[in-house]
């Protein structure tokens, strides 16, 4: 905690001296906290944070779960698709899907009809425009994916795979329950 003391009032005496802006300052303050704590840390904590950094990464590469590429990359995918059924692989709300459909077939990237099969359903398949635009979505997720794993050899690739689906496993088993719960209350909370 005293190594933190410092690094805040550190900062705070540069900010207040007009040597950094504000903005920076807080970065700086959280970015030394972060390394402080990560040092302190024993060897589960340090995984965790390791862990913690890489969800927050890849949440900020990612595209949601709704958006527009993702949905472009789906539908090339698996082809012509009922709305319900691309609602419930993307894992979002009917609404949210239909608003982001209606931006999608406005700009001809998709297309959507009643079904022949159903009436009461809606297929919605990508226009040749749209068929474009989700291959380029998809090479850009391949090449980011290339990218990410860049700095490992392929021996250390397979390594952490066999070590990542380890403890993936043991995760379900033990906290899966606990996951599934909390999934049903967020649902449940959005209807």
């Amino acid at each position: 905690m005293e190594k933190a003391t410092v690094i805040i009032s550190r900062y705070l005496t540069k900010w207040e001296r007009g040597v950094i802006m504000k903005e920076d300052a807080s970065r700086e303050v959280q970015r030394n906290l972060r390394r402080v704590q990560y040092e302190g840390s024993d060897q589960n904590g340090r995984l965790i944070i390791n862990f913690r950094d890489i969800n927050h990464i890849m949440r900020s590469l990612y595209e949601g779960k709704g958006s527009q590429k993702r949905i472009l990359i789906v539908l090339l995918e698996t082809g012509k698709i009922t709305q319900r059924v691309l609602t419930e692989r993307l894992g979002i709300q009917p609404g949210s899907a239909s608003e982001v459909l209606a931006k999608l077939e406005h700009a001809g990237l998709i297309a959507r009809e009643a079904s022949s099969e159903d009436r009461r359903t809606t297929d919605v398949s990508l226009t040749e425009k749209g068929r474009e635009q989700a291959m380029e979505a998809l090479a850009f997720r391949q090449e980011r994916h290339t990218q990410m794993f860049s700095c490992l050899s392929e021996q250390e690739k397979d390594q952490l795979l066999g070590l990542l689906e380890k403890v993936c496993r043991d995760w379900k088993k033990r906290y899966g329950e606990t996951v599934e719960k909390k999934d049903r209350k967020r649902s449940e909370k959005k209807r």
